[in-house]
């Protein structure tokens, strides 16, 4: 049986913000963001494109963040371009994108040391194209897309509201819905188990009525644009001072164990080891080794 092609979705996915991170393509693919586990450009015939991946394959490419020059698909072997480039395939989708004036997801290959993963960028629209003569003496066909100041993906600020401050009266009351990360209270109370309710940092055990006191923090966050795991291996011990200051960015932690922005070394149980990609995410995304707290 022939399977039908998925439908064309221009702009935004539901529930992926800019931020989301992906382990591969398959995870980009199964997100919806684009279609294709190997090309650059995601479209289907006679459409504007959907969405491009930047992968570092194309000699010409240049990434400079709200702005990217972007080299067609084509007449490339192994990162260097042996032929010219045809004004067709997602080449063409991508001209139709300018001349339509409609988004682009982008999607952008992120390496860290022997780590790799695929990160969301949001959208972006193609201002330019040209045929230029690239590095290696061959036609390309170059694309700049920019992200507009507002892009559309993102998501809406919440006006302010400003209401007079009542006297000697209770304030009003509203019943509201809000969705809310459901959290495995298991593991969280398992990883207090294990250090028998000690930071993991400081070893302080906070003794309150009934028994002990501490909190399970999670490593890589799990709300927001994070998407962190509910797991044991993204779980740590701290005490209250401990657990604030680390989702803050005041301290993080190397893969041996070792303190950034604090003394000392994390206290780890042989049955317990944190996910070197969970603390890796919390250096590079969470951790502010210039921040001052006061």
């Amino acid at each position: 049986m022939r399977h039908q092609p998925v439908p064309v979705h221009l702009g935004a996915i539901p529930d992926i913000l800019p931020g989301h991170e992906f382990l591969n393509r398959q995870d980009v693919k199964s997100a919806g963001l684009h279609r294709d586990l190997y090309k650059g450009i995601s479209s289907l015939k006679s459409h504007p494109a959907e969405a491009i991946v930047l992968s570092g394959g194309y000699e010409d490419d240049m990434d400079l963040g709200s702005c990217i020059l972007y080299t067609g698909e084509g007449g490339n072997q192994e990162g260097r371009q042996v032929a010219d480039q045809q004004l067709s395939g997602g080449n063409l989708a991508l001209s139709l994108s300018f001349a339509q004036q409609t988004p682009v997801r982008v999607i952008r290959k992120v390496q860290e040391g022997s780590l790799s993963f695929y990160q969301y960028a949001g959208l972006y629209y193609v201002t330019q194209f040209s045929q230029e003569v690239g590095k290696s003496g061959y036609c390309i066909w170059r694309f700049r897309l920019e992200q507009r100041s507002a892009p559309a993906d993102a998501a809406p600020e919440t006006p302010a509201v400003q209401e007079p401050e009542p006297i000697y009266t209770a304030a009003p009351r509203r019943l509201r819905l809000v969705q809310q990360l459901v959290r495995d209270t298991t593991v969280m109370h398992a990883v207090k188990q294990l250090y028998d309710y000690r930071c993991q940092v400081c070893r302080a055990r906070l003794a309150v009525p009934g028994g002990a006191y501490a909190e399970a923090a999670h490593i890589r966050p799990l709300g927001g644009a994070h998407h962190g795991p509910d797991k044991i291996s993204n779980l740590l011990c701290l005490c209250p001072n401990h657990h604030a200051t680390f989702d803050r960015g005041a301290w993080a932690i190397q893969d041996d164990g070792r303190l950034l922005g604090e003394t000392g070394r994390l206290t780890v149980a042989p049955t317990h080891q944190p996910h070197p990609a969970h603390l890796l995410y919390h250096r590079r995304r969470i951790y502010r080794p210039a921040t001052l707290f006061t």
